[in-house]
């Protein structure tokens, strides 16, 4: 124990490493601070949905209620969905930053609601917002390479080299102590804020000692790296050098080009084309025979086929049939899109293997949910909850039942 009491007073007597040290841990801690601001001003919005759609949904059904018509009901009618953020969304924003976490959404077709925006692929580790993920995984190597590029090279050129090899059997764990010393001193700069935030945001363990573990690994890599480079037995200067070419290439250079070619690579439409799409699908409708719209409403909701045929004049169950032909209309692109997605996200996995600021990037993000299969899922319940909506309302449409005041209490609400 003496012995590494001695090299943390010779570690912490040098300016450099001392600065760095600190410097790394203030970093982490922005960072931390950084995330929690986001993720708290994200809560805040979504908890004041609240009461702007009580009062919403009260001047409506108070006008609604005079005609008690369903199709105004449903067409006036906002509905919020949010998707709150996790526990550890602090530590990795990831796509939170660049997609929708809340949506309202109405009654009527809804690829054009839910495209009106669009996805990017955010697994590959490039420059986003400052936040724990970004201090591990861009900042971190720079400090690690700050407290070893001269590890061995400073002795050789102190004088000091010849001499420590010329102790018997202690070369091997004074290069261990050194180097493990630095390594811990670097990992609690990093984990220690990060658990800290952790806990008091009340994640689970299992995830904290996940990302602990990717932390110590990333480190890992790029100490692993450094003794490397230092087994060359260049200059300090030249180390240095070499080292920070290393984290330019495998940290910036490389994921760039990664991304543009998976993306080359796998095409996807963008979501704004799909909701071109299904606009110009629903406008059509307007110069085609009802009936013909009706058909293919009815072919696919046969449940609703019978209803009573469609008056002379403008009746909302033909206006909302169409946006649901129009949804399906872009089914297939939908789909397709979709897929895509998820194949860049799997490809940008795959080559989170071959380079460790990817992998280390996919991993916080899908431990923090906040993800592209994050951000999916809530899709999803998009989906089913705009599904249970059309149907509530389809039941007043399409049995011409008046729709009261009342009634808007019962509309399904979004549960996250």
């Amino acid at each position: 124990m003496r012995l590494w009491m001695h090299e943390l007073r010779l570690l912490l007597r040098a300016r450099l490493a001392l600065f760095a040290l600190l410097l790394l841990g203030a970093l982490t801690i922005a960072g931390i601070v950084a995330g929690i601001a986001e993720v708290e001003r994200q809560r805040t919005a979504i908890e004041a949905i609240a009461k702007p759609q009580a009062e919403d949904i009260g001047a409506i059904a108070a006008w609604v209620d005079k005609s008690r018509d369903p199709g105004s009901a449903a067409y006036y009618s906002f509905h919020p969905t949010w998707d709150p953020p996790s526990p550890l969304a602090f530590a990795a924003i990831g796509m939170r930053d660049v997609a929708p976490y809340m949506l309202r959404v109405r009654a009527l077709g809804l690829e054009a609601q839910v495209h009106d925006g669009d996805n990017f692929n955010p697994q590959l580790a490039l420059p986003g917002r400052f936040d724990f993920a970004f201090v591990l995984v861009f900042l971190a190597p720079l400090f690690v390479i700050a407290l070893f590029h001269d590890l061995a090279s400073g002795e050789r050129e102190a004088g000091r080299a010849r001499m420590l090899d010329a102790l018997p059997g202690t070369r091997r764990r004074l290069w261990l102590r050194r180097g493990g010393l630095r390594f811990a001193l670097l990992f609690v700069a990093l984990a220690l804020p990060f658990a800290t935030a952790a806990v008091l945001s009340g994640a689970s363990l299992v995830a904290i000692l996940a990302i602990l573990s990717v932390t110590a690994a990333y480190l890992l890599f790029w100490i692993a790296l450094s003794v490397l480079v230092s087994r060359l037995r260049w200059s300090s200067v030249a180390n240095a050098a070499t080292l920070a070419a290393c984290w330019l290439v495998l940290v910036l250079v490389l994921p760039t080009l990664g991304h543009v070619a998976i993306n080359r690579a796998i095409t996807v439409d963008q979501g704004a084309e799909i909701a071109l799409a299904q606009r110009e699908a629903v406008n059509r409708a307007w110069d085609i025979p009802r009936e013909e719209t009706m058909r293919r409403f009815y072919a696919s909701h046969p449940h609703w086929a019978g209803s009573p045929p469609l008056p002379v004049d403008f009746h909302y169950k033909w206006y909302f049939a169409f946006h649901q032909v129009g949804d399906e209309s872009v089914a297939d692109r939908v789909r397709a899109y979709r897929t895509g997605l998820e194949q860049r996200g799997a490809a940008a996995r795959t080559l989170g293997w071959v380079l460790p600021s990817v992998g280390v990037q996919a991993i916080l993000t899908r431990l923090a949910q906040t993800d592209l299969s994050a951000q999916l899922a809530y899709q999803d319940r998009i989906r089913a909850y705009h599904a249970r909506l059309r149907e509530f309302y389809y039941g007043y449409l399409f049995n011409d039942r008046p729709f009261c005041q009342s009634d808007f209490a019962a509309a399904p609400r979004f549960e996250p």
